[in-house]
């Protein structure tokens, strides 16, 4: 008996690592964490190939009712599913710390997240800073996305900035809606760090067979199509020449 909390990548059902595959199909209960992040194929073609039904769960049953979730895990295999990694997300880690706490067994595995998959565009991994969020403005209006990247500058690293959905109201942040935001904070910021030419990357569907990556100006990069969700953009800071180079080549 134990709680697997199992990461399936971020494109379809054949991400899933060997591993989660052979656990997914002796597990008794499959749930699938169907807020933080999207899968780029449906969830019938998951239940196709693992063998199983999947029960989706919203942010709700995750944050409020987890104790549906352990209960099950005291006397049965549970896997629980996660897009990309499931240690991407705090709220997973909170699942993992309450099931600890009810002596539940505890098992991770892991997969490909939008924190590594970034690395497509060429930019080195290990210069980037802290990774922030843009809400819907209609949800909340927050200057926090704008001070992270200012802070990353200050220090030369680059921001990967997540960009909001709300799979419920099939609700998607797109690449020229984040721009937009971003120029709007700017407007009462007044620093002039992001104009309407500055350097961004904009990227959709990182780890799929059609993602898409564009880098430009950010007048430019409002009018891409970038197609399908999910998007992300990210701010550079000073590259080093192979970075460049790579930019040029991948993007």
């Amino acid at each position: 008996m134990a709680l697997y909390i199992i990461g399936i990548g971020l494109s379809d059902e054949k991400d899933i690592t060997v591993k989660g595959l052979e656990i997914v199909k002796k597990a008794d209960f499959v749930y699938l964490e169907n807020y933080t992040s999207i899968l780029q194929c449906p969830i019938s073609h998951l239940e196709k190939l693992y063998g199983k039904r999947i029960i989706l769960t919203d942010r709700d049953m995750v944050e409020k009712r987890a104790d549906e979730i352990l209960e099950k895990a005291k006397t049965k295999d549970v896997a629980f599913l996660v897009v990309g990694d499931p240690m991407s997300a705090t709220t997973h880690i909170d699942l993992m710390l309450r099931a600890k706490e009810k002596d539940i067994d505890v098992r991770v595995i892991h997969n490909a997240s939008i924190l590594t998959a970034v690395g497509i565009t060429g930019l080195q991994l290990y210069k980037f800073g802290k990774t922030t969020s843009i809400p819907f403005p209609e949800n909340v209006k927050a200057e926090t996305p704008y001070n992270v990247i200012e802070m990353n500058r200050k220090n030369n690293m680059h921001t990967l900035v997540l960009l909001d959905i709300d799979v419920e109201k099939n609700k998607f942040m797109k690449v020229d809606e984040a721009i937009r935001i971003l120029l709007g904070i700017e407007k009462n910021k007044k620093k002039d760090m992001i104009t309407d030419e500055t350097s961004m990357i904009g990227c959709a569907r990182l780890g799929s067979d059609d993602q898409f990556i564009k880098a430009g100006k950010a007048k430019d990069l409002l009018e891409v199509d970038f197609g399908k969700p999910p998007h992300c953009l990210i701010m550079p800071a000073e590259m080093h020449f192979m970075e460049e180079e790579a930019l040029k080549e991948f993007c």
